[in-house]
């Protein structure tokens, strides 16, 4: 009788053909969105179409390859979800950049898209075991600090707009911030994994919530003083809510306890409101928001509320349905290939796109708060809860500034907007997230012996 071996067991085979399926099904979608362009503006199908849809397909072709080696059992809707928003990005800045809006560059986007694969397939590879992170904590934390601070060195730093969040490195403009928040979640993880039996002790009562003792209050406050200082020192108020939004519900998430979001809410809302007082350029983002179509700060050349304005005028336009891919003017929105792709894409698809736009997000986030559930240690949880809030909050903050809901703030679409610092952070997040939802799925050994015998026997 021939020896039995037992030998590991791949993804179930439907599993990965399920994928390359809604893969291949996100960037058909993607290809008829381009064409839809290139029909409504010229009456012919662009002539780039096969250039840009053989660059994306090779992409996500070869994004789906490195993870069916080496993260076999991730969960499958996360890559396609996030191919589908990167290429209604691509389809929009080509639609602005044949509108003649100066700064808009399909051919860049892909370029950068392709950067980002290649850091998404570099993360899964060399990554094989992401609780290693947890070893980094505070080096994590050393280096997502001094990424945050390095737009304020007089040599590298660089104002754009009013805002100090860029750094110059070899003619090339990069906002490091967007690197940070991914450096500083494994360190608030880590951290509060370590610490989290602490700061879940309770000191005194008021009213119906249990207090964190005084003594524990040292993490907030000096995270809460480096959000403010991101504020006032970089006129930066994205970063500013993301960084402290981040730790406050990553906090919640390692504790339970609802104090601490209400400290860190009541912290930053105050900050925020004494920081208006004190300096002009933050009160300023305060007074646009609050009155946008006065003309005193609608004709302003910087900081004012055109780009605003403009914005919201694009979106009535659209309406419920949209004026039609290629048949609006998103041209005349400043920016709109980048702060602003969220509207101009309001306007040719109407609220009825948009909703499904952020259905499309809502999904990836909840792949991400899934694999947080399912993980097997605390580490692993705050970290995949963290990644997870992390891009929804980025989500609501953009949102909600270009709809006026919160003051607008420098933050772009995820996966959509042209440039390559949140594009390429944003593929190293979901390189993260597949990472842990591959560990979060796989069977334990045993379980997987005991499948390989079976299959064997059955053979």
């Amino acid at each position: 009788m021939s020896e039995v071996v037992a030998t590991p067991v791949p993804m179930p085979a439907k599993r990965r053909a399920a994928q390359l399926f809604m893969l291949a099904g996100a960037v058909a979608i993607v290809m008829g969105a381009y064409a839809n362009v290139g029909l409504a503006v010229d009456g012919v199908v662009p002539a780039g179409m096969l250039t840009y849809g053989l660059g994306l397909g090779g992409l996500m072709l070869a994004a789906y390859l490195v993870l069916a080696k080496f993260a076999p059992w991730a969960d499958p809707l996360i890559l396609p979800l996030v191919t589908l928003v990167n290429g209604l990005g691509l389809v929009m800045i080509y639609r602005l950049e044949v509108a003649g809006q100066g700064g808009a560059s399909a051919t860049n986007q892909i370029v950068m898209t392709g950067v980002g694969v290649v850091l998404f397939a570099v993360t899964l590879i060399v990554l094989r075991d992401h609780r290693a992170l947890q070893r980094l904590t505070y080096t994590a934390g050393f280096v997502g600090l001094i990424l945050l601070i390095s737009p304020l060195t007089p040599v590298l730093g660089k104002t754009i707009n009013g805002a100090r969040i860029w750094i110059s490195v070899g003619g090339f403009s990069i906002q490091p911030a967007e690197f940070a928040k991914l450096a500083l979640v494994v360190f608030f993880a880590g951290y509060l994994v370590a610490k989290r039996d602490v700061l879940a002790l309770a000191g005194r009562r008021l009213l119906f919530i249990d207090l964190p003792r005084a003594r524990d209050l040292g993490p907030i406050i000096i995270t809460w003083v480096v959000a403010i200082g991101v504020l006032v020192l970089q006129r930066d108020l994205g970063s500013s809510l993301l960084l402290f939004g981040g730790f406050v519900v990553m906090l919640y998430i390692a504790t339970q306890r609802t104090s601490w979001v209400l400290i860190g809410v009541l912290l930053f809302v105050g900050g925020a409101f004494i920081a208006g007082q004190l300096f002009s350029h933050v009160g300023d983002r305060f007074d646009v928001w609050l009155n946008p179509g006065d003309p005193a700060y609608y004709d302003r050349e910087f900081g004012g509320s055109y780009q605003l304005m403009q914005g919201l005028f694009g979106l009535g336009a659209g309406a419920i349905l949209g004026t039609g891919l290629g048949q609006g003017h998103p041209d005349e929105i400043p920016l709109a290939f980048s702060d602003f792709i969220f509207a101009a894409t309001g306007e040719e698809l109407g609220l009825t796109g948009l909703m499904a736009l952020l259905l499309i997000y809502a999904l990836i986030v909840e792949r991400g708060l899934r694999t947080a559930i399912a993980a097997r240690d605390p580490f692993s949880k705050l970290l995949a809860g963290g990644l997870s809030f992390t891009l929804a909050w980025q989500i609501f903050i953009i949102v909600g500034g270009v709809t006026n809901l919160i003051p607008l703030t420098g933050l772009v679409t995820p996966f959509m907007s042209q440039g390559g610092s949140a594009l390429l952070a944003n593929w190293v997040l979901i390189a993260l997230l597949v990472r842990m939802s591959d560990a979060a799925r796989r069977p334990p050994p045993q379980a997987i012996q005991d499948e390989g015998l079976t299959q064997v026997f059955q053979r």
